[in-house]
């Protein structure tokens, strides 16, 4: 074969060897970097439940045949007759999302296309359209573990049953619980907007207006001349995160008590009365409520608690 001759400034030859042919590049998205070998057990793990078929996806079947995913998928469309809807079936989005929401892995990550399911059968008939010695022995060796995979279900067919029934009677057993949730939601007293108490109904005043405390949802408010640590007591009722203010006249002992009560539960804000105030206010949520006695005396004497039509950013409005 002819040599070219090129000549540089130091007159040294540089041959160019034109009977080389030119290299060849491969796409890197059909390089067959997959140096993985997997044991039946591994391949077991790979077996799914889907449409009440085992299965093996195909992204998983290309690791263990040493293919890229679109290698795989590719022969079999060129030999789609062999391959009907119960030997190969493309999965919904909404079991792709099962899928990823059960098998945990970073592999999944920048999937676009929907993967397709092979089933038994389906595998079998991978081995005739790969056309080569080692996919005929990954073959084998994935039939062996779908064997190995229905003896398992066999032999332990009295265990997997139990635990069915389990998860039903299960599954009964939450339903029975919240019908009889519902059904004392439903007889259960319900916090009326107005209500009135008899002199010496000190516990039924009382239970009255935990209740209301209970039911707060972000903020409870109360505004009363006369409070002590009863009071306190009281608000520590609310559910958690539920802020708490008490806006009344400044007591000593109270602002003890007060102190004391912060540093162990959590806090309740005070805040002073500009001026003395006539009647009583509880605040829950956006609801006011007009108090007939003070929180501490509910019930000693014949008092009303009484829903008001008016926002409660009036009523503190007007304490300033």
């Amino acid at each position: 074969m002819a040599k070219k001759n090129i000549k540089k400034k130091d007159n040294q030859e540089v041959v160019a060897k034109c009977d080389n042919p030119k290299e060849v590049v491969t796409n890197c998205d059909n390089l067959i970097v997959n140096e993985e070998t997997f044991s039946q057990s591994d391949i077991e793990k790979m077996i799914i439940t889907i449409r009440g078929m085992q299965v093996m996806i195909d992204r998983d079947l290309a690791r263990v045949y040493k293919v890229t995913t679109s290698q795989l998928n590719q022969q079999v469309k060129r030999n789609i007759a062999r391959f009907p809807m119960n030997f190969r079936f493309q999965l919904t989005t909404e079991e792709m999302n099962n899928l990823k929401s059960q098998i945990v892995t970073s592999s999944w990550g920048g999937t676009r296309k929907l993967p397709y399911a092979f089933t038994e059968p389906g595998i079998a008939q991978l081995s005739s359209v790969l056309h080569s010695e080692k996919a005929i022995e990954t073959s084998v060796k994935i039939m062996s573990a779908f064997v190995a995979m229905r003896h398992f279900m066999i032999q332990n067919a009295g265990i997997l049953m139990r635990i069915a029934h389990l998860e039903r009677h299960q599954i009964e057993t939450d339903e029975k619980i919240d019908l009889i949730l519902d059904k004392m939601e439903e007889n259960s007293p319900k916090l009326l907007p107005e209500q009135i108490f008899q002199t010496g109904c000190v516990w039924d005043a009382w239970s009255y207006v935990s209740d209301l405390v209970r039911s707060a949802k972000h903020r409870i408010a109360l505004i009363d001349n006369f409070v002590d640590d009863r009071v306190l007591t009281m608000l520590d009722k609310r559910a958690e995160g539920v802020s708490a203010t008490i806006h009344s006249r400044y007591y000593e002992q109270f602002q003890t008590d007060l102190k004391k009560h912060n540093e162990q539960y959590p806090a309740v804000e005070f805040v002073q009365l500009p001026h003395k105030n006539h009647d009583r206010f509880l605040i829950i949520d956006d609801k006011v409520y007009l108090m007939g006695a003070s929180l501490k005396d509910m019930g000693a004497g014949l008092c009303v608690v009484t829903e008001m039509q008016i926002s409660p950013e009036i009523i503190l409005g007007l304490l300033k």
